[in-house]
């Protein structure tokens, strides 16, 4: 009986965060699959172009993540004006990653495409197209991610996923219209799924705050304020620091990867490249677990409730490993009928069809990773550890591994993807060391603390 109280306020939180994260990976997928019936060389636009947006999602990703842990452990401890005020501080830091990230993709969008592809003029002037429009999402998409944090810590985990569904339905509609040129608009190509991308994230974000209105402004009333308090502010950059910086420097690591695929034989970044949906949507699948990990054992944390928190995180786990092996199996079924979507050499499409397969085999210890180590473990506070674990996972094994078996060895791509993916189990046993040590079970302090 004890099992099922809990399972339901995990699928409370999981199913409808994850179907949103999976909404949400759908932009790519569809941004993908319609432009990949433009050819092989659209494709590998869009693959280069979205890698700035990739960066910043991770790293605004990283963001959300403090936001949840902060308000998750403040409503624990039922103090609604700190979790306000959290909310205020991660939203005024999304604002000024945003401005960063969009200002360098307006001002340099030829020069960070040609750090992925410096020999085809093709890839590079549609996708510096490309990017100069699609950089425009990045404000919307961070405000709303960091809005929506606070929506699921109060209840409500399944509001926003009525904004997601609504502004996937934009984005398709939109994509369709303006790439091919239906609906009396303009037939666009690679230009138009990226103004597509733009409005619908636009309408996405206007969804979001009316939800956020109703729940807060309109209910006991939300004050924006940045005053954390010297001991607050403290313990905010202690936390902010170690994870923005671990999450660039993972995302700058999988940028050398592709890179890499970039440099191998003619093909293999667009096969590639037509993965990254279905890894999305797999990921994005179980990502309401790992969201769901964090807002419930953070708020057991803030009670100071260690006990139940630990006894709580290892069913989380079990839950994650079986939904994994599911969609994993799923996924061996369905990776020839994915592939055969797309307008691309048969080659291109037996090399991405093989590389799916090899992602089904890491999946679950990729989730596990997820579920530990973004959601568990850093629910205390205990950035630092998760930087640690991550920094050697990817610049000790990860990115030396790719560089070795690519240039040296000179592997085929899957082969390439498979060696280097081995880092998620250096990190998986890392962070099992961690979590049996319950070094990272604390309860963060209030602004008075």
């Amino acid at each position: 009986m004890k099992e099922k109280s809990f399972l339901w306020p995990v699928i409370g939180i999981a199913v409808p965060v994850g179907l949103q994260s999976m909404l949400q990976s759908s932009f790519a997928m569809i941004d993908q699959l319609m432009v990949g019936q433009l050819g092989s060389t659209a494709v590998a636009a869009v693959e280069v172009a979205g890698r700035p947006a990739f960066i910043y999602s991770v790293v605004a990703g990283a963001v959300a993540a403090i936001a949840g842990i902060m308000i998750s452990q403040y409503l624990g401890r039922q103090d609604q004006e700190m979790a306000d005020r959290s909310l205020s501080v991660n939203l005024a830091a999304v604002t000024v990653l945003a401005a960063v990230f969009t200002a360098l993709c307006l001002l340099f969008p030829g020069q960070i495409v040609g750090v992925y592809i410096e020999d085809d003029p093709m890839v590079l002037s549609a996708g510096r197209e490309y990017l100069a429009r699609v950089a425009w999402t990045y404000l919307p998409m961070g405000l709303a991610s960091i809005l929506s944090v606070m929506i699921r810590c109060m209840g409500r985990a399944v509001w926003p996923l009525f904004a997601g569904i609504s502004a996937a339905a934009v984005n398709t509609g939109l994509n369709y219209g303006l790439i091919f040129g239906h609906f009396g608009l303009p037939a666009l190509g690679v230009t138009g799924a990226a103004i597509a991308s733009v409005i619908s994230q636009g309408i996405n974000l206007a969804l979001i705050l009316a939800m956020f209105c109703r729940l807060r402004v309109r209910g006991r009333g939300f004050r924006f304020s940045l005053s954390l308090g010297a001991g607050g502010w403290r313990q905010y950059l202690v936390m902010l620091l170690p994870i923005l910086v671990n999450e660039f420097l993972w995302s700058l690591g999988q940028n050398v990867n592709t890179y890499i695929y970039g440099h191998l034989e003619p093909g293999d970044l667009a096969a590639m490249s037509m993965t990254g949906p279905v890894q999305g949507l797999f990921i994005g699948a179980l990502g309401g677990v790992s969201q769901a990990a964090g807002i419930l054992i953070g708020k057991r944390l803030g009670a100071e409730e260690y006990g139940e928190a630990y006894r709580e995180s290892k069913k989380l786990m079990w839950y994650g490993l079986a939904g994994s092996l599911a969609l994993s199996a799923l996924l061996v079924g369905l990776r020839g009928p994915y592939v055969l979507l797309y307008k691309v050499e048969p080659e291109v499409r037996a090399t991405a069809g093989a590389l799916l397969l090899a992602f089904a085999v890491l999946a679950p210890v990729k989730v596990a990773n997820m579920i530990l180590g973004g959601g568990i473990v850093r629910s205390g506070g205990k950035t630092t550890y998760i930087m640690a674990v991550d920094m050697a996972g990817t610049w000790l094994v990860g990115v030396p591994l790719g560089l070795i078996t690519a240039f040296v060895f000179r592997l085929p791509v899957v082969w390439v993807y498979f060696i280097l993916s081995q880092e998620e189990l250096i990190r998986l046993g890392l962070t099992l060391v961690l979590f049996r040590r319950k070094v990272w079970m604390t309860s963060l302090r209030g602004a008075e603390d």
